[in-house]
């Protein structure tokens, strides 16, 4: 099956829009992705005619959410390639999935002095949870720090844990450099759980949690092409077991009575209340639409990118790159000297490019390459080569401004 760049941007109705009198190249997507339609007009249908509350209804409309909701579970289990649906908890999104794991396994298990291992490429929502757990319990987090070109080699991890490490949690793609970790290698190498944060990585290749190894994995919608407010996990059943409920209210319970509660089977125990019902529906139909045009054929087409806009930007030796490894994603942050990564932002937008500039909720690895900042710009399935064109010379004009 071969990959149709421009059958995928008519499926995208915002990319036919101008931005300041300019036609809109979109490289934020590593921030939130474009929604096709597809996804725009299940979340109208849903709301229009399909919408009740799921699981507590017996009417026909409420049957009908609940069937459409509950749908999805088998959507990210087939997404993933997961051994079991009821392995797949729902969330808003990898910041509460990764909480999940911090307040539901890691706090009732962990003592003072047991060790974390974290990576310095880590987004922020896979370092405070962790820090709310050094903080409150006296749990040590083990810094890895990545290589020059920001590659982090497993055997770098695996040399970080020692006899009271209890996690290793860890990024599949950086989303500042775009760094593919191997957290296959990881898990395989020790018997020490491990967490990998899926943010980017399943947007961008094909990800088998089976074949991986972890123990959790975190996905989140909004970079799936879904809405805001969806995504998912997928726990281990061992871990499952393992876990507390992280939420207390409706949906996660048997019986509740004045004496006590009786707390029902996971997937739900960890569910409770209202969900973001139309928000997951959204992403099902996002991840549907995904693996019809093949994620292979995504991370082919994704390789073309990346490797043009590395050769591109090779060119300009006034600009530097932060984390150039080998097998990187289509995510390319820089630096310009004499110039704010605001600044390159600003003039770009100007001229309808739209990228990211910041710290990237990645602090500690902005301080590892010795900047407060960096102008990011993120590839999509959606990008063509002649967007990244149009980046290089968006660039060289921002390099004439600044001369």
């Amino acid at each position: 099956m071969s990959f149709d760049v421009t059958a995928v941007r008519a499926d995208f109705p915002i990319l036919s829009r101008q931005v300041n009198g300019k036609d809109l190249v979109y490289l934020d997507s590593g921030a939130s992705a474009q929604k096709p339609r597809q996804v725009i007009e299940a979340i109208t249908r849903a709301y229009e005619g399909e919408y009740a509350n799921v699981h507590r209804g017996l009417h026909y409309l409420s049957n009908l959410a609940t069937e459409n909701y509950e749908a999805v579970r088998g959507i990210i289990a087939r997404f993933l390639n997961a051994p079991h649906e009821d392995e797949i908890i729902f969330t808003t999104g990898t910041t509460e999935a990764i909480n999940m794991v911090s307040y539901a396994w890691a706090a009732p298990r962990l003592e003072p002095g047991d060790e974390i291992v974290l990576s310095v490429l880590e987004h922020h929502a896979n370092i405070v949870p962790w820090h709310f757990l050094r903080e409150r319990q006296g749990v040590v987090l083990k810094w890895v720090a990545p290589e020059p070109d920001g590659s982090l080699p497993p055997e770098k991890v695996l040399a970080a844990v020692g006899p009271k490490t209890k996690l290793i949690a860890v990024t599949h793609m950086s989303n500042v450099t775009g760094t593919v970790v191997d957290v296959g290698a990881i898990a395989r190498g020790t018997d020490v759980p491990v967490l990998a944060d899926g943010s980017q990585a399943a947007v961008h290749m094909p990800v088998d949690v089976g074949a991986l190894g972890v123990d959790f994995y975190a996905i989140t919608g909004h970079k799936l092409y879904g809405p805001s407010g969806s995504g998912g996990i997928w726990i281990r059943r061992e871990r499952q077991a393992e876990m507390r409920p992280f939420l207390g209210g409706g949906d996660m319970i048997r019986t509740v009575t004045q004496d006590g509660v009786e707390y029902t089977d996971p997937p739900l125990r960890f569910e409770a209340g209202t969900p973001g019902i139309v928000n997951q529906i959204g992403l099902g139909v996002a991840l549907e639409y995904l693996m019809g045009l093949g994620m292979e054929n995504i991370a082919a087409h994704e390789r073309s990118l990346r490797d043009h806009a590395r050769t591109r930007l090779r060119e300009l030796n006034w600009l530097t790159v932060q984390g150039d490894a080998p097998d990187k994603g289509a995510i390319f942050s820089m630096t310009m000297e004499g110039a704010h990564a605001h600044d390159l932002s600003t003039i770009l937008d100007k001229r309808g490019i739209a990228i990211r500039a910041g710290s990237h909720c990645a602090m500690p690895l902005m301080d590892f390459f010795g900047v407060t900042a960096s102008a990011r710009a993120s590839f999509a399935m959606y990008n063509t080569l002649e967007e990244v064109d149009a980046l290089i010379d968006g660039l060289q004009f921002c390099r004439e401004l600044f001369a």
